[in-house]
């Protein structure tokens, strides 16, 4: 039987404290390992594969893509440090090369690109974009061709030449 009489004043008070500091402890670690599982989950693509090919369609129907499937436009972006790592192809990502992300076109698709009439024809070798309404991701080196690094973001035209 418990005998409550013999109790220290103050040591329940402290048992409660400690059990609450390793509760936020737990909690707060869990969340930091969530939040860095994150992050690395976001610089490597090829881990989106599977969602993105759900998703792109309804990304693109608002962006123009024509249902021939040999053209389309939207916004596209441009991303260059994560020079070095794996692409979704497997390839060693070079931010210098004439290469680009897209949702569901096959590895080595090339598309001819175009921004304010200026082009260049880059190969389809990762997966993304993965922010909603953008349907290409273009290397530095793509996006510096034809003028879009200055903004960032902007609207292109891509054509299938093989």
């Amino acid at each position: 039987m418990l005998h409550t009489n013999n109790v220290v004043p103050g040591t329940l008070t402290r048992s409660r404290t400690a059990l609450a500091l390793i509760a936020a402890t737990l909690l707060i670690g869990g969340c930091i390992s969530e939040a860095s599982a994150k992050s690395r989950h976001h610089r490597h693509h090829s881990h989106h594969a599977h969602k993105a090919k759900s998703n792109w369609q309804d990304a693109n129907a608002s962006t123009g893509f024509q249902s021939s499937g040999r053209s389309f436009a939207g916004r596209a972006s441009f991303y260059g440090n994560e020079s070095g790592s794996k692409t979704a192809s497997g390839q060693r990502f070079n931010q210098n090369a004439m290469t680009a992300a897209h949702r569901s076109l096959p590895f080595g698709t090339k598309l001819r690109v175009t921004h304010r009439g200026q082009s260049v024809v880059v190969t389809i070798n990762d997966r993304g974009p993965f922010i909603k309404g953008r349907v290409l991701d273009l290397s530095t080196g793509a996006a510096r061709a034809i003028g879009l690094t200055g903004a960032g973001v902007g609207h292109v035209t891509a054509e299938v030449v093989s």
